[in-house]
């Protein structure tokens, strides 16, 4: 392993622990939504953080575990977001509007959707599917309890939800202007929001 460069050591001494947290979930939040649970080693995460990969183990110990501070991050930042715009009806727009063009507005939060994605994909893993199982029904009771949707409402938002997310994870926003019949598909899935996901996730987009 080669050694800790000094401007990592001095980044790990000098910054607070919990702003060198929130660092690492940062960019764990990324490499994972780029490369997937088993395509991401605590190497790349750490140089993606600019931290020392021992560091980022003593932190959070295993992948799996710092995998499951990510999941649980991505997931209170969603019901966060979804609770502001359940408090929030001036847009006049009906509530489920709301919560739809909340949930494609995390694309800002780079990987919020693929991790999530992954995870709700990971049913087979004991540790992730049982924590991937719970957080989806969080959001089950969310929306059943505190917005009041009946069960046909519940169903078409999670479908929506979740093809959102399936076309985000294909990147198909990258490539706009390459296949009429793809662009066509993002606009009759984002809508109104399509131009906002293209600014981010588009051609040419970091």
């Amino acid at each position: 392993m080669p050694p800790t460069s000094s401007a990592t050591a001095s980044t790990e001494t000098r910054m607070p622990a919990a702003q060198r947290r929130e660092l690492i979930l940062d960019a764990a939040t990324g490499v994972f939504g780029d490369r997937g649970y088993h395509g991401t080693t605590t190497d790349q995460i750490a140089k993606a953080a600019g931290i020392s990969q021992p560091y980022v183990v003593r932190l959070f110990g295993t992948k799996e575990k710092l995998f499951l501070d990510v999941l649980d991050r991505a997931l209170q930042t969603m019901l966060v977001a979804f609770r502001a715009a359940l408090a929030d009806d001036g847009s006049g727009y009906p509530l489920q509007k709301r919560l739809g063009e909340t949930f494609v507005d995390l694309v800002s939060s780079k990987g919020v959707h693929r991790t999530l994605l992954q995870a709700f994909v990971s049913g087979g893993d004991a540790e992730i599917g049982r924590f991937a199982r719970a957080g989806f029904l969080d959001v089950f009771r969310f929306l059943r309890d505190e917005a009041g949707f009946t069960d046909v409402e519940v169903d078409e938002f999670l479908a929506q939800g979740m093809l959102f997310s399936v076309l985000l994870s294909l990147e198909l926003p990258r490539t706009f202007g390459t296949d009429p019949d793809g662009d066509a598909l993002m606009r009759a899935v984002f809508g109104a929001k399509c131009a906002m996901v293209l600014d981010v996730m588009g051609p040419g987009a970091s």
